[in-house]
């Protein structure tokens, strides 16, 4: 959401893409990414709306127009059709006389159950009034809706706004609506203070309440928000996921996604275990949630900050960036449905290799640095080990700055270690190791490594363990050294990404 916090065999696929020289680069713009959206100028959070329709997935997301802060919450508006190549569209909401237009959803009302048109896509956000809170009356936060019959190009204001008033609580927020076909009805999944409140409706306009869940499950550290509950399947059984975001209180402190699996019959959620489940254990996976439309495919995008220091990271022109856009599955492991996340099909055709080797030893140590030198931080690293063994892979750089990236055998661990990876003067508890469980026991690693100039994201055992963070180098990222226990590496293969077509 937004009001916040303001006080944020070894298969190692990893990604850093080539983008502009350093030369070419003005200084404003050294941290801005090649691959992943980010607005031209500006402040945005949460990823908000997301739907696909016609051949363009729409995203949507907490947008401020004026500052590099948090500020006034409008919906900005960007469109891919293939998650690597982005275009920024014009402003979608602006705050109204009822509030702020905090985060939300949209779906694709193909029967015209609200009214607005056949196909009409329907926004459904949160209005935060900031007179009322300032009026301490609980009662600042309610629901609305919007609709465009243009594909999102224009939108339009339902007048009977708000759809679904505040019963008298402060955080009362984000509404993520499905379509729930056995019952013919629309489901909000709606966070409510540190739980999660299930609504339904038959036009998107008369609200019921279903259900609450989460009062004694989950990490409570800090207020829930962002949620979404969509089905997986699993060997023809359908699995229930529910993605909850929590500030602060996330694994490597202050915001994270948590989630959890069961089942889902209309009404209520009933969770199949109270296992802790983390969605990414890294600082900087916040607020994600799928797109709507997309059939039994269930893509997801986060916002790749923490609120811990969101409004004072170092970029000059724009703050706020998304993660890749992810895949997710579900799979058994070890009697526990965990969720797999890995980034989509559709960035596969934008990798050029520039390294490969079917096998190589690696001795202590292997410099590939010659391989990257001129890929400025962005590329592609695959390599597989057949046994599970200590590995660190070092970025660095020509000024002295190193990030580090591996897995510990010793406590079965996954790191991303940025204490001296660049600038973090700007926050206290910035410059940190950050670490993650491995969650399967299987002799053969799986890990991908996504590198775009300021972040990095670690996916491994084919997205059972996840980890995003981002960090501040002083120049591009030139250099690349990977330490083993391990006698050789298989398949390794260094690749750079194509340009990115960015249109603003």
């Amino acid at each position: 959401m937004k009001l916040k916090y303001i006080v944020p065999i070894l298969l190692f696929s990893m990604v850093i893409n080539l983008a502009e020289t350093e030369a070419q680069q003005p200084a404003a713009e050294k941290y801005r990414p090649e691959f992943h959206f980010t607005p031209k100028a500006h402040w945005m959070n949460d990823p908000n709306g997301m739907v696909y329709d016609n051949g363009v997935y729409h995203l949507f997301y907490q947008y401020y127009p004026n500052g590099l802060t948090w500020g006034p919450m409008h919906w900005g508006h960007a469109t891919t059709r293939d998650f690597f190549n982005w275009q920024e569209q014009p402003i979608a909401l602006y705050p109204d006389s009822l509030g702020m237009i905090f985060s939300g959803s949209i779906v694709l009302d193909k029967n015209n159950t609200a009214g607005f048109g056949a196909n009409a896509m329907v926004a459904i956000f949160t209005h935060h009034n900031q007179k009322i809170e300032e009026a301490k009356t609980g009662r600042h936060q309610y629901q609305s809706i919007a609709y465009s019959t243009d594909q999102g190009a224009t939108w339009t204001k339902y007048k009977g706004n708000p759809v679904l008033p505040n019963p008298g609580i402060t955080d009362f927020r984000d509404p993520k609506v499905m379509w729930y076909e056995p019952e013919k009805k629309w489901i909000m999944t709606l966070a409510t203070k540190d739980r999660i409140t299930f609504y339904s409706s038959a036009d998107l306009k008369s609200w019921k309440r279903e259900s609450d869940f989460g009062s004694d499950l989950g990490a409570h550290g800090g207020v829930w928000e962002c949620p979404d509950l969509f089905p997986l399947q699993y060997r023809g059984k359908t699995i229930w996921v529910l993605l909850v975001s929590i500030n602060p209180g996330g694994p490597n402190g202050g915001s994270a996604t948590q989630y959890f699996t069961g089942s889902f019959d209309g009404h209520q959620f009933i969770p199949m275990s109270k296992t802790q489940k983390w969605l990414d254990y890294g600082a900087d996976n916040y607020a994600g949630v799928t797109w709507s439309n997309t059939g039994d495919r269930k893509i997801f995008i986060g916002w790749m900050n923490n609120w811990q220091y969101a409004n004072v990271v170092p970029t000059k022109t724009w703050r706020g960036a998304t993660t890749l856009p992810r895949n997710l599955t579900i799979d058994n492991v070890k009697g526990e449905f965990l969720v797999r996340a890995m980034p989509v099909k559709e960035l596969i055709p934008f990798w050029k290799a520039v390294y490969t080797k079917p096998t190589v030893s690696i001795g202590r140590e292997l410099n590939l640095s010659s391989a990257i030198a001129k890929l400025n931080g962005k590329l592609k690293l695959d390599f597989t080990l057949s046994h599970a063994q200590s590995f660190k892979i070092a970025f660095t750089n020509k000024t002295g700055n190193k990030l580090f990236v591996g897995y510990n055998k010793a406590d079965n661990s996954y790191f991303i270690d940025r204490t001296a990876a660049g600038v973090a003067d700007f926050e206290p508890g910035f410059a940190k190791k950050h670490a993650a469980p491995r969650l399967t026991d299987k002799k053969l690693i799986k890990i991908s490594v996504i590198l775009d100039a300021a972040s990095v994201e670690l996916f491994a055992d084919d997205g059972l363990t996840v980890m995003t963070d981002v960090f501040f180098p002083e120049t591009g990222l030139s250099g690349l050294t990977i330490s083993s226990e391990a006698v050789k590496l298989n398949n390794l293969s260094v690749s750079k990404p194509l340009n990115a077509d960015r249109k603003y």
